[in-house]
């Protein structure tokens, strides 16, 4: 049996603070020794950044009374000794609920009113307008108060059936689906629409995100929850009843909301909860399990995933025992196989992401910083083959030597109007291409999807609209391809022309591939196909319900090409910061130069001393290029390495 999940986690967190320092050791070292141009520091600051926030979110997903909220209490709060999140026969979880740590806020219960449906605004757009939530404080000290304050997620309020069709939660042509009327005619909607749960608990301080989503009416009034939440999921858990098994409305969400034949289903674990409903003292243990084994077997079968990834688990019983310290009542809950297993397949999926961000982080840091170095040792070795040519020379032929410089050093500083204008050319066209992947852009593009979108009644030609839609932003970013490959091919030119005729050492780097983000794109495409499907035509019929498909679907896709933008930001960085090292250090080179011819004609041992300051020079070049290896190959031996965990006293987990 492997870790569990919390104290993988706690190795994952360790790991990335131990690397995270040594990336700011090496920043420090590197600025020390004014190896820091724009495109290092961007390579740094990004992979620091990519390491320092790094998310991790988890997804549990069910129809109601699964047993969701309670997982959660069992694999992530048992520190507390009690229950954190509402967990109580029936409906508890009404809303999604997020939980997470923001550390620019304090501990926090914030709320989003339910009425908010009847405006356009997406769940994203409502997270920039804190006014509109309402924010309830957490005692971290107190698991009293934070169960009693989480209780609000399960809030409902009474509306009238037109009240709830206008939030989402009645639906005329399907009225198998709708919620009880109650003696006054009215029905049951939740108060609110989404809530998040932010608290500095050691997990969610160290980057894990938990999504807590409703059943499946709720799910499926949300689109954005569907197509952008828990698609970016790195892992989902889906909970169905050991007794029940696949039911209907489970194999509704499965269907509908989990699978695509894209996404696949290798990042799912499906949990049969409620194991503990089937132990039986009349029925022999062997009989008990062989009713669990047909069960994962038929509900694997149903949902086409892999027995392995069916985990029978009691959250109620791992719960409790991992309160009262049962050892054996938490092995047979099951409970410590699905925390290996999320542990394994998501902290691993994790840490094989970010150890290949690091190989090629490092691996563009040497490129960069070698150039740099590279371009001292030129001028260092130009310099000492000028200066040997001048022993034994008279002090005509000395001044000659200074004429030529400072000749050589105006015509440099005339060529440098001409190398601004192909840099002011460069980054016209890539403003362009910038230009392309912007958000107006973006919308000019989606404009039909969305008219389509917000026509009355049943959208029959929506289907076609919507693949044309996506051909289009394909075509936006074959053409931002093709546009970088045309600036690359330019730059070439002039970079070559620069070469020979200064003496440079320039090379274009190779453009990004955006082929990564165009799978992005297809995998957003399908997964929002589902709502396009005759199944979901009179859900797609409501105008309001369409409008907040179209907008969950505009910022899915600006997340896209905002990646791209900032992929080829990057690669012009790249670009134009080894022409600016070369411009900066070619000037250096001119006034070391005249510097050494003045020094040398006052004193006759100034040519000697110059000449011994440049073989200094040369083998602190070494140094620092033995110094720079040994602390890059830090940073690699670190990922793959994982730091020890960091012990947390009990009173830490419960706060």
């Amino acid at each position: 049996m492997g870790s569990s999940f919390n104290d993988q986690f706690e190795l994952h967190g360790a790991w990335r603070r131990a690397f995270a320092q040594q990336l700011k050791r090496l920043a420090e070292w590197l600025d020390s020794h004014e190896l820091m141009d724009a495109a290092v520091q961007e390579r740094l600051q990004r992979l620091e950044n990519q390491i320092r926030s790094d998310k991790i979110m988890v997804a549990f997903v069910a129809e109601f009374s699964r047993g969701k909220s309670e997982l959660i209490n069992a694999i992530f709060f048992a520190g507390y000794g009690r229950r954190i999140m509402p967990a109580s026969p029936g409906r508890t979880t009404m809303c999604p609920t997020e939980l997470g740590y923001d550390p620019t806020l304090g501990p926090c219960l914030r709320l989003l009113p339910i009425d908010t449906r009847l405006q356009p605004l997406s769940l994203a757009e409502w997270r920039l307008k804190p006014g509109a939530w309402e924010t309830l404080p957490l005692d971290i000290h107190s698991a009293d108060q934070i169960a009693a304050a989480l209780e609000k997620v399960a809030q409902v309020r009474k509306v009238t059936p037109d009240e709830a069709r206008a939030l989402g939660f009645w639906h005329d042509e399907l009225p198998e689906d709708n919620p009880a009327l109650d003696d006054q005619g009215l029905v049951e909607v939740p108060l609110w629409r989404h809530a998040l749960i932010n608290m500095p608990h050691p997990l969610l301080k160290e980057g894990l995100v938990i999504l807590d989503t409703p059943g499946l009416n709720a799910v499926g009034a949300e689109p954005e929850l569907t197509v952008n939440l828990i698609p970016q999921a790195h892992a989902v858990v889906f909970i169905l009843g050991a007794d029940t098994g696949v039911t209907r409305s489970d194999l509704s969400i499965w269907r509908e909301h989990l699978v695509s034949t894209q996404a696949g289903t290798d990042s799912r674990l499906v949990v049969l909860n409620k194991i503990d409903t089937l132990w039986d003292a009349l029925n022999a243990p062997e009989k008990v399990q062989a009713q669990l084994d047909k069960q994962r077997s038929t509900s694997a079968q149903m949902l086409g995933v892999r027995v392995e990834q069916v985990l029978p688990v009691s959250a109620q019983k791992g719960l409790l025992a991992k309160i009262t310290q049962d050892a054996a009542l938490l092995q047979a809950s099951g409970l410590p196989v699905l925390e290996d297993a999320l542990s394994q397949g998501i902290m691993g999926q994790r840490q094989a992401i970010l150890r290949a961000a690091v190989a090629a982080g490092v691996a563009g840091l040497n490129t960069e910083t070698s150039r740099l170095l590279n371009i001292r040792r030129r001028d260092l070795d130009d310099q000492m083959l000028e200066l040997r040519s001048l022993r034994g020379k008279n002090a005509s032929v000395i001044e000659s030597m200074r004429t030529r410089i400072e000749q050589e050093q105006t015509e440099f500083d005339l060529s440098a109007a001409r190398i601004q204008a192909v840099r002011a050319v460069h980054l016209k066209l890539l403003n362009d291409v910038f230009v392309q992947l912007g958000t107006k852009a973006l919308k000019e593009q989606l404009k039909p999807l969305v008219a389509a979108l917000q026509q009355r009644g049943l959208k029959l030609g929506v289907k076609k609209i919507y693949a044309e839609a996506f051909a289009n932003l394909r075509a936006t970013l074959d053409g931002a391809q093709a546009s970088t490959i045309e600036i690359q091919a330019m730059l070439g030119g002039t970079f070559s022309q620069l070469n020979a005729e200064f003496g440079f050492s320039l090379q274009v780097p190779a453009t990004p591939p955006l082929e990564p983000l165009a799978a992005d794109l297809a995998s957003i495409e399908q997964g929002h196909l589902q709502y396009l499907s005759m199944g979901n035509a009179f859900k797609l019929a409501r105008p309001e319900f369409a409008e907040r498909l179209g907008r969950a679907l505009f910022m899915r896709v600006r997340t896209v090409f905002e990646s791209a933008a900032n992929d080829l930001e990057l690669w012009s960085k790249s670009a134009t910061a080894q022409l600016d090292a070369q411009l900066r250090e070619r000037r250096r080179s001119f006034a070391r130069r005249i510097e050494a011819i003045d020094r040398i004609q006052k004193a006759a041992s100034g040519l000697v001393e110059r000449i011994a300051e440049i073989e200094e020079g040369d083998q602190l070049l070494t140094q620092l290029e033995t110094s720079f290896q040994s602390q890059t190959a830090q940073l690699l031996k670190l990922s793959l390495e994982p730091a020890v965990a960091v012990e947390h006293p009990p009173s830490a987990v419960a706060a």
